[in-house]
């Protein structure tokens, strides 16, 4: 391997050549390993590949382990769309956030155990953080032994910066932002570690770090949700020495298992096992792969041929296979592949929002006739069938427990003409149907579109920009009324898995704003708003569905579907357990031996 990787890297241009010696030969290797892809997948075998087929069952990483192995080595080669950024403070991608828990590790992590992948862990932490009486402030102690891939110890000072960076806007931009609406004084608003002067860039005064071991946090309110805050990748630690502002994502240091060796908009990104990695401070990820090969950019259809035809191991895109791969293994009950399909659902829902600002859904009884209209059974056969949807009529998915009992109901033409009458128009009435310009989406607008004018309310369906739809055209709420966008068809998934996560940006008044708003409906209703307080106060999931119940009765969001995806294994995955908040296999853990 080594004599046929220094022959190539004689062949590569002077620029490349000139570069150090191992982030060559990465490249090297990343460009042998694109070649042999490329010839797996483009034939001469008639769609099959010369490799080991790994036993399992249908859904067998689920709850389970696909295919178990603690053998180290190999390859794991792993496919993904565009990806937004390396950089642990710019990515609001959660396929990205996966590939991150390899080379970026944060205070708390989700663990790798099957079937419980929604908790939470310790990683860099000692436990899971401590609040105080009142909820206003989390402390956290480190474990001993933890280091960069540089052999520098990783200190609270690392991890206050990387928080630190979420506040410069103006160079940090595309990551979560929930530790500035969480520790940001808006009297006197910090500005990031770029608009300091000072040495070592630390004014953020909300978090304290009274020596190496040690970190605390002072919230503006109570949030039983923090230590999902901090398992994101953003409040991963970074060396303010490291630190090249925007470009960071270019070469993010490591303090995982691997390192980033190379990264080629052409032949894709490598990463290298991590020499100063301490598996004895690291209880969730195996690291069994000797390195991890990642092809970006590529189309769902091109992914999917990838791991049918052997030359991908895993996808981290989030979204599964294609609708036209999943009806082709319905189709054909013998199928090798059925046995390397694992089917979850995502927690992403489909829903309807009707902004109570925009007449006439400021009524609730027109509010309700919509709601009555609806044929969920319907929608889902045109999102792909059961296989790609499951019907929900409640605001809360499937996966999180304790919400209210999900009745499925069906249309109701007859109660939805009483509400009409109710609401002053007998008729029906016009309205705009704004929906994202992806066909899907515009396909699902259509057929809402034809059940609501079955009473007579006539739904225009306008597509927007795909880009923009969420950030300013119905994340506006002054846009929304302008525009008479009486009925938004959106998805919503909630960053984590727990009932505040998933609800407050929906419901609670407090969450409006201007731009980027998630409260689409436009609710700012006191009794739901207190019931939110209540819940947060609580944090108990009986008081959380007191809120989805007081938000179903006023008819302001329509559930409609949650997203449902087949993952489908590569051939040589060993290990794999799907990763539930990421709807994909753990790369913590997969191994390929």
């Amino acid at each position: 391997m080594e004599s046929t990787l220094e022959r190539l890297r004689d062949r590569l241009p002077t620029w490349i050549r000139d570069r150090p010696r191992r982030r060559v030969l990465a490249a090297a290797a990343v460009v042998l390993l694109v070649v042999v892809i490329a010839v797996s997948c483009g034939g001469g075998t008639g769609g099959r590949a010369d490799v080991p087929v790994v036993e399992g069952t249908p859904d067998a990483g689920v709850t389970g382990v696909r295919a178990p192995s603690d053998r180290t080595g190999g390859t794991l080669r792993v496919v993904s769309a565009e990806i937004d950024s390396l950089d642990p403070q710019r990515s609001y991608l959660p396929g990205v956030w996966n590939l991150m828990r390899l080379y970026t590790r944060t205070l708390v992590t989700y663990s790798s155990e099957p079937g419980r992948t929604d908790e939470l862990v310790p990683d860099l932490a000692t436990d899971l953080g401590t609040p105080s009486e009142d909820g206003l402030s989390w402390t956290f102690t480190l474990r001993d032994g933890v280091r960069f891939e540089n052999g520098r110890p990783i200190t609270s000072r690392d991890l206050k910066y990387g928080i630190e960076r979420s506040f410069a806007s103006d160079v940090i931009v595309g990551g979560p932002t929930y530790v500035v609406d969480l520790l940001d004084d808006p009297g006197n608003p910090y500005a990031g570690p770029y608009q300091d002067e000072s040495p070592d860039k630390l004014d953020l005064a909300a978090v304290e770090i009274p020596d190496d071991r040690t970190i605390t946090f002072r919230l503006r309110a109570p949030q039983p949700d923090f230590p999902y805050v901090m398992a994101l990748p953003s409040s991963s630690p970074v060396p303010i020495e490291a630190d090249t502002a925007a470009e960071y994502g270019q070469d993010p240091v490591s303090s995982g298992p691997y390192a980033i060796a190379s990264v080629d908009p052409a032949t894709g990104i490598l990463l290298e096992r991590n020499p100063e990695w301490d598996p004895a401070t690291d209880a969730v990820r195996t690291a069994l792969p000797d390195r991890v090969v990642v092809r970006t950019g590529l189309t769902g259809v091109e992914r999917d041929q990838a791991l049918l035809a052997g030359s991908a191991d895993a996808d981290i895109t989030g979204t599964g296979v294609q609708p036209a791969t999943t009806a082709r293994l319905d189709a054909d009950e013998d199928h090798p592949v059925r046995d390397r399909v694992d089917d979850t659902t995502t927690g992403a829902l489909r829903l309807l929002a009707l902004p109570t600002d925009v007449a006439p859904m400021n009524n609730a009884d027109c509010r309700a006739a919509v709601a009555a209209a609806v044929d969920r059974a319907a929608v889902q056969e045109e999102l792909g069938g059961a296989a790609n949807a499951v019907r929900r009529s409640q605001l809360w998915p499937r996966g999180l427990g304790g919400g209210p009992e999900d009745s499925d109901p069906g249309p109701d033409l007859s109660a939805a003409r009483a509400s009409l009458a109710a609401c002053g128009h007998p008729d029906g009435f016009g309205t705009v149907l704004a929906v994202a310009d992806t066909p899907t989406s515009v396909e699902v607008a259509g057929l809402i579109a034809g059940q609501l004018a079955e009473v007579g309310i006539d739904a225009e369906v306008r597509p927007l920009s795909a880009t923009s739809f969420y950030a300013t055209d119905v994340g506006n709420p002054d846009n929304v009324a302008a525009n008479g966008f009486g009925i938004v068809l959106a998805t919503w998934t909630a960053d984590f898995p727990t009932p505040a996560s998933f609800l407050t940006p929906l419901v609670d008044g407090g969450s409006l704003r201007h731009v980027g708003n998630t409260n689409y409906a436009r609710l700012d209703d006191p009794a739901v708003n207190a019931l939110v307080d209540a819940a947060q106060a609580a944090d108990d999931p009986d008081a959380w569905r007191e809120v989805a119940t007081a938000v179903s009765e006023t008819s302001v969001y329509v559930p409609l579907a949650e997203v449902r995806v087949q993952l489908v294994a590569g051939q040589r995955l060993r290990n794999g357990v799907v990763m539930q908040p990421y709807s994909g296999y753990d790369l913590a853990t997969a191994g390929v031996r």
